[in-house]
């Protein structure tokens, strides 16, 4: 009997656990999941907020997006790694937020 209640509440908890892992729906108001997928920005990029990309995880990622010659990477006051580089042949302003949005001005 005692194996019967653990499995039947070991099955439930996974139930639940499975529902629980439903994606949060995107906002126009910059407040999404932390890591944007990989072929699209949040429109309201850069957003704002903790930035947990060391500068050499940020280099690297502006560089597999197709960016060249980054340089002069800092993080700013509102957590957004800005640096300088090239794209397409032309002088870039690059911008890389906590969300992993690539803007490029």
């Amino acid at each position: 009997m005692k194996t019967f209640i653990f499995a039947a509440a070991l099955l439930g908890a996974s139930a639940l656990s499975a529902i629980a892992q439903t994606a949060p729906a995107t906002t126009s108001d910059g407040k999404t999941p932390a890591v944007a997928t990989p072929d699209s920005n949040n429109p309201t990029a850069p957003v704002e907020g903790a930035n947990s990309f060391t500068e050499g995880q940020a280099k690297d990622r502006i560089e597999k997006a197709g960016y060249t010659e980054v340089k002069d990477l800092k993080k700013d006051d509102k957590g957004i790694w800005m640096a300088s580089g090239r794209k397409d042949g032309k002088a870039v302003v690059i911008a890389l937020d906590y969300q992993g949005n690539i803007v490029a001005k």
